[in-house]
């Protein structure tokens, strides 16, 4: 005859709580010992009584199976922990993808498509948008057209500095260097005037006069253009007319 179904509930009775303690604690580290040798598991138990007992069975060593199940438990949390983090990251994708969908039919009817499921309202509004939208524009484009016809009342306005400065700094170089046309001095012109009236006179005179007349007028003119002053070219000549004189007179002497 078989034994009857044990209802599994705390036992009141303490001794018969010790002996079923006992005898069951006893069966199963026999089992656990069993399930480590039949199927070569690592098998560990660790029981405590009420008293406070500790009772354990390793069949690795104890601290080999707890180091094992602490790496175990925590690479378990770590793929509990990405599996989260992962579901999460889906989560904001697919809400990324619900924006950019929303945000690719706005553009759209922005740009006068896809309009047939708008209603009458939302058609004003729309076109209130657009309206603000271009006046936006407007304003922006007023604004750089402003900024740059300052930049170039500025540039003219550096020009013109420029300019300025230039001219003064040309008129100081021309104050520095001044011109270098000379007129002729007043005695040589008086001179010349003078020597033109006297063979303008003399009209009659010899062949060497007029000779002498013409080589004093060749001279003098190379004197004028020389700038040579008159004392100088009288005294120039003073001599040549000496050597004249004295050829002339040995010339009779011996005749």
């Amino acid at each position: 005859m078989g034994r009857g179904k044990i209802e599994i509930k705390r036992i009141e009775n303490a001794n018969s709580r010790q002996v079923t303690f006992s005898k069951r604690r006893a069966g199963l580290l026999k089992k656990a010992q069993e399930l480590a040798i039949l199927c070569d598991a690592e098998v560990a138990v660790i029981i405590f009584s009420n008293t406070g007992k500790l009772f354990e069975f390793s069949s690795a060593g104890m601290k080999r199976t707890l180091a094992r199940y602490n790496k175990c438990l925590d690479s378990s949390e770590h793929i509990k922990v990405e599996y989260k983090a992962e579901k999460q990251d889906l989560k904001e994708v697919d809400v990324l993808k619900e924006e950019i969908a929303k945000l690719q039919v706005k553009q759209l009817r922005l740009l006068g498509q896809d309009l047939t499921g708008l209603s009458l309202k939302e058609l004003q509004l729309l076109e209130q948008q657009l309206n603000e939208g271009l006046l936006c524009v407007k304003e922006r484009k007023e604004k750089l057209l402003m900024e740059q016809l300052e930049q170039s009342r500025v540039q003219e306005q550096r020009a013109m500095l420029e300019n300025e400065t230039l001219r003064r700094q040309v008129e100081e170089l021309r104050g520095f260097f001044p011109s270098t046309n000379h007129s002729v001095p007043a005695y040589l012109e008086y001179y010349s005037i003078e020597r033109k009236h006297s063979l303008t006179n003399n009209g009659s005179a010899s062949p060497d006069v007029a000779c002498n007349c013409s080589m004093e007028k060749g001279d003098s003119d190379t004197t004028l253009h020389l700038g040579l002053p008159t004392d100088a070219y009288r005294k120039r000549k003073a001599p040549e007319g000496e050597s004249q004189s004295n050829d002339s007179e040995s010339q009779l002497v011996l005749m």
